[in-house]
């Protein structure tokens, strides 16, 4: 079992950038595939970005490909999200989530953090 902390979130005009932080509990954080999901109020949740164990491989949302990184720091237990760029469409409650797989359904995973507030201005 792992259980996450997000933090990094705050209030941004658009064009600003931030970065996301995950830390992650337990001696198995390097065995768990990680990701980034948001939900914005009204919406359902909505998968942004994932990586692998080693962080070789990641995914995106087409709405944050070029703007977001995502990366891993393994002697950390740490997960990141680079936000560049950022617009108002990305203002959400942003969670950090755990899975065994490379996936993008909010579904295959099986862990979550409790999410943190990104808002960003016009």
């Amino acid at each position: 079992q792992v259980q996450m902390v997000e933090s990094g979130g705050g209030l941004v005009q658009a064009g600003a950038s931030l970065r996301l932080s995950c830390a992650a509990s337990g001696p198995y954080f390097s065995t768990y595939f990680m990701g980034w999901f948001r939900q914005a109020p009204g919406k359902e949740r909505e998968f942004v970005a994932a990586i692998s164990r080693n962080g070789g491989a990641t995914d995106y949302a087409d709405s944050v490909k070029g703007r977001f990184t995502i990366s891993r720091d393994n002697a950390k237990n740490t997960v990141y999200l680079q936000m560049n760029s950022l617009r108002p469409e990305d203002t959400a409650v942003y969670y950090c989530a755990a899975s065994f797989a490379l996936r993008s359904s909010p579904g295959e995973y099986g862990y979550w953090g409790q999410g943190t507030q990104v808002t960003v201005s016009s």
